[in-house]
């Protein structure tokens, strides 16, 4: 099976739904495939008190152990964002593009990975190898990752290779993130007896105009990593954006709520204890208004890795892609910041994402090329071989 036949495949198991039940599924064919690449493999169930309360999340882990070799544990998750408007589950391919949901954001990386594998199943690995694919990476897998250090074996120093990245080049960090609920407090009454309530819906208004205030300070700011040119940025720019607000029961109405949802954004350079406490200032600056956090969720950044072999994945990319560098990423994810506390990794990556591919989005796609690539890739630094593998 090549990498465009197994991402068909995994673009029809929808691995959207909050039950799991796609994501086992999907696990289940990517197990056969890698056991076709002569990798010993284990699904490993993960208790609900280590998945935020959710029953039937699983975890793929697969070994090429060949101890003496530097150890790497290359990353990747099944799940995907919701699909709605568009025939998302139905691979098309459409000249040089495999569209549907997950195409690129990371079932394409992982087909290019397996196909790879089972490529180079009879040469000598020079990594002593581990697959680990996740599910809830879209959501929240913090304390899946947490739980899976004490399956998969580690030791300090390891090299984690997340395929969950950009192409063409080596990603080497990735924002942090701190993401707040502001919940705001008013008095409900007739909206023609409006002087004896108190509007929340007004009230949010004053506190996101200091919000917006404070942002023209916090995107003047520039991080010494550089970013890809595709993402028409020079270096790692920070972002404090309001993407969500509720409130109100009816138009006739004061309304006594009003939730809205502040995602912000922090470079390598930047801490959370130093943007929560900006945030919390903007909003005390306006007067008399009534508002508590009602949910808080952080990732930390994580200072950009330096490491020999993200040097010389950047060499083989060049040679097989004519592009390469190391970048930072403006996004952000839970895996790099866990390799390092958990896993006790390095961490860096590269991928089939590019910003035209629409991740998230109607007609999400990846380059067929771009798999191949990918593939070739894989194949020349797991084998050691700056030319060919197979």
């Amino acid at each position: 099976m090549d990498q465009v036949a197994l991402l068909s495949r995994l673009i029809e198991i929808d691995t959207s739904g909050e039950d799991g039940v796609g994501c086992r599924n999907a696990l289940s064919l990517l197990e056969r495939e890698l056991s076709l690449a002569l990798c010993d493999t284990a699904v490993v169930s993960i208790p609900p008190s280590s998945a935020d309360g959710l029953e039937g999340r699983q975890a793929l882990v697969a070994h090429r152990r060949t101890t003496e070799k530097p150890r790497l544990l290359i990353y990747g998750h099944v799940d995907v964002v919701p699909a709605a408007g568009w025939d998302a589950y139905t691979p098309l391919i459409d000249g040089d593009r495999v569209i549907g949901r997950g195409a690129a954001d990371m079932k394409g990386a992982i087909a290019a990975l397996v196909v790879s594998l089972q490529k180079v199943r009879n040469f000598p690995l020079s990594q002593d190898l581990t697959v680990v694919l996740t599910m809830d990476e879209e959501t929240h897998q913090l304390s899946q990752l947490e739980y899976l250090s004490g399956v998969v074996d580690v030791e300090s120093g390891t090299r984690m290779l997340s395929l969950d990245a950009g192409f063409g080049y080596v990603s080497i960090a990735n924002l942090g993130l701190l993401q707040m609920d502001i919940g705001v407090r008013g008095q409900s009454v007739h909206s023609g007896l409006a002087h004896l309530g108190r509007n929340a819906i007004e009230d949010a208004s004053r506190l996101m105009g200091a919000l917006v205030r404070l942002k023209e300070t916090v995107i003047s700011r520039r991080s010494s990593v550089r970013t890809h040119p595709d993402t028409r940025l020079a270096h790692m720019e920070p972002r404090l954006n309001v993407n969500l607000i509720q409130g109100g029961l009816a138009r006739n109405v004061v309304p006594d709520l009003c939730r809205f949802s502040i995602d912000r954004r922090l470079l390598p350079e930047e801490t959370v204890e130093g943007a929560r406490a900006e945030i919390i200032e903007a909003l005390n600056s306006v007067a008399d208004a009534q508002w508590d956090i009602l949910r808080e969720f952080v990732i930390p950044p994580v200072a950009p890795c330096e490491d020999g072999e993200a040097e010389t994945l950047a060499r083989i990319i060049g040679d097989v892609t004519g592009s390469t560098g190391l970048y930072g990423e403006m996004i952000s994810g839970e895996l790099p910041y866990a390799a390092g506390r958990y896993w006790e990794s390095r961490v860096f990556g590269t991928g089939v994402i590019r910003p035209d591919s629409n991740i998230h989005g109607v007609g999400e796609f990846v380059y067929t090329r771009d798999l191949e690539h990918l593939g070739e890739v894989l194949e020349r630094f797991l084998t050691c071989n700056p030319k060919e593998a197979a």
